[in-house]
């Protein structure tokens, strides 16, 4: 627990943060009374008053003679205390409104999401969704590569490709595959995914005696889109490059980039840091904790409450626009919601 600090040290501490902020280096009491105080606080009391911040965990001294800069916990004091202006809200919402004109399915929406978010934080943009159940079906082509083994491909009303190779108990004849495929693409053309598959077994127990093409329909889709699918989600990355001039070890910035392209591990540290009962946006400084190579990142992460179980997070160094980022990804969340909302009432 951090020790309780006075209004004047909450507005030093502060004035320390957007320093820090602005220009990445340790903070002197020097520079402090004149950039920020105006010398209306000596030198000499800034000083005392940071060496009492730095005792109560709040900034940090790199090296003896250097200036401090801010704890973990420091950001977060912060963090808390923002209140962007309406005018402020407006104009990024505004931004934001204009960036998604015209995008429609959610993949699209997801991967414009990314996007926008590393944009509007010179950070890495990061938007989750669902991978299938949320989607529509296209096409579906099967193709004979061995004796009882083949290829399923898979086309989504959103423009996303699937393929999957198939091993069957049985053979299928090309004739056969083909059959299934007209059977599929004629009768759930346009079907959301997950309903296809509860479709299907109620017309097996009404139809099976009439339609051995169902039977083979039934068991080569239920192999290209397993029951599981609606739990996979799909990660859309944007701005990895922004984290290539922060100030790190060669062997940690590996790391880093190891990490965001583990898309599995990206799907981990989300929902152990979201809380989708909440629809707040949570900033996190302590990445380390749920996996190291994050150290020095911080998340600022919420649930979008879309069909498709959705969330949208940036991921950048603490030297960012906290008050903007913040802002961004609270509304892109709403905006997810809305979109999702509208969708759901005119389908």
């Amino acid at each position: 627990m951090v020790r309780p600090i006075t209004t004047r040290q909450r507005d030093i501490l502060i004035a320390v943060v957007e320093s820090y902020i602005a220009t990445g280096e340790p903070v002197s009491s020097g520079t402090l009374a004149h950039s920020a105080f105006a010398n209306t606080i000596s030198s000499a009391t800034l000083r005392n008053e940071m060496a009492a911040l730095a005792d109560a965990g709040l900034l940090d001294q790199p090296h003896t003679s250097a200036g401090r800069v801010p704890s973990a916990e420091a950001f977060r004091l912060y963090v808390s205390q923002l209140n962007s202006s309406n005018t402020a809200r407006t104009a990024l919402h505004s931004s934001i409104d204009s960036s998604f004109a015209g995008i429609a399915g959610q993949s699209a929406l997801l991967e414009r999401t990314s996007h926008v978010l590393a944009a509007l934080s010179s950070g890495v943009g990061l938007a989750i969704g669902a991978a299938a159940s949320t989607d529509l079906l296209e096409h579906i082509h099967f193709s004979r590569l061995a004796p009882r083994r083949i290829l399923a491909v898979v086309v989504t009303r959103s423009g996303l490709v699937r393929d999957r190779a198939l091993a069957l108990d049985h053979d299928l004849s090309s004739m056969q595959l083909e059959t299934a495929a007209n059977f599929l693409n004629e009768h759930f053309r346009g079907w959301n995914i997950d309903r296809v598959r509860t479709e299907l077994a109620r017309r097996i127990e009404s139809e099976r005696s009439a339609y051995q093409q169902l039977a083979d329909a039934v068991e080569l889709w239920s192999r290209a889109i397993p029951a599981d699918t609606a739990q996979q989600q799909a990660v859309y990355i944007d701005g990895v490059a922004n984290l290539i001039g922060l100030p790190t070890d060669r062997d940690r910035l590996r790391a880093m980039l190891s990490a965001l392209e583990e898309k599995q591990r990206l799907i981990e540290l989300l929902n152990a840091y979201i809380d989708t009962a909440s629809s707040s946006v949570r900033v996190v400084f302590d990445l380390e904790q749920q996996d190291p190579s994050m150290s020095g990142l911080v998340l600022i992460a919420a649930p979008a409450k879309t069909s498709g179980e959705s969330s949208v997070a940036i991921l950048g160094p603490r030297r960012m626009n906290y008050e903007s980022a913040i802002n961004a990804v609270g509304y892109v969340a709403q905006l997810l919601h809305r979109i999702d909302s509208d969708n759901t009432l005119t389908t």
